[in-house]
């Protein structure tokens, strides 16, 4: 078994699922790891959001199935909140895809065996105890590697950037650079005073969003300076709108 540094602080866990059972029973597999501290739990989704934004949990177990405010609604309200490691637990393997392009570090798929459970703690345990510092000011360029090239792209050129499965694709101008890079890990270290969510795989740079426009179907499309036209989800077009009053 995977352990952290000595000098490592025990892990906070928070365990989501809006049902008792599942949550005792990872509770109880959580508690037979000495790496692990503190373990709080959730039974709703806006539960989980409220003390992942009050106690800042190193680790989520969020049961993606649950009433009124599923597993991904969670991570589209917290934004640039996320904790550092996501894994995921559901009774369906059709989500995983989605769970991945949402910042996911793993997916268990219910039932799981012990064996399991304990590869995918080793797996964040392996990935914190590798994490770099947290950025005091947001990332101002990133790097692009390609066979053969190292490519620096300065954030501010960036107009959008969208999920694609595993990767991230950078749209700057008439330019495309693809990294593999989880799209929450960006948004994160992008920061939200630039950049913005719209759309569930997709963020915006503020600063080349030109307006919205409604569409015939009620839907509105965010109009870049670029004449890119991108999807706004339901979701986010209040904090966007927001956003765009106050600049």
């Amino acid at each position: 078994m995977v352990s952290l540094d000595k000098r490592s602080a025990p892990l906070r866990v928070l365990v989501v699922d809006d049902e008792a059972l599942a949550r005792s029973n990872l509770t109880v597999l959580l508690r037979r790891d000495p790496d692990i501290g503190s373990i709080a739990e959730s039974g709703s989704g806006l539960e989980a959001v409220e003390e992942i934004r009050r106690s800042k949990p190193d680790l989520v177990f969020l049961d993606v199935q649950m009433p009124e405010c599923d597993g991904f609604d969670v991570l589209e309200l917290l934004g640039g909140e996320l904790p550092p490691a996501i894994v995921f637990v559901t009774a369906h393997d059709e989500y995983a895809l989605r769970a991945f392009e949402a910042g996911a570090l793993d997916y268990l798929l219910k039932p799981f065996d012990d064996a399991r459970f304990y590869r995918a703690l080793n797996r964040v345990k392996d990935r914190l105890a590798h994490r770099l510092p947290l950025q005091s000011q947001p990332a101002q360029r990133l790097v692009i590697k390609s066979p053969g090239q190292v490519l620096f792209v300065n954030v501010a050129d960036i107009d959008w950037i969208e999920a694609a499965g595993y990767y991230a694709c950078l749209h700057v101008g008439s330019d495309t650079h693809v990294m593999r890079r989880t799209l929450s890990d960006l948004e994160r270290d992008l920061g939200e005073e630039q950049f913005i969510r719209i759309h569930r795989s997709i963020i915006v740079n503020v600063e080349r969003i030109c307006g919205l426009e409604l569409q015939d179907t009620g839907e509105y499309e965010v109009v870049l300076k670029s004449k890119a036209r991108l999807r706004l989800s339901r979701r986010f077009r209040k904090r966007l709108q927001v956003r765009i009053d106050a600049l």
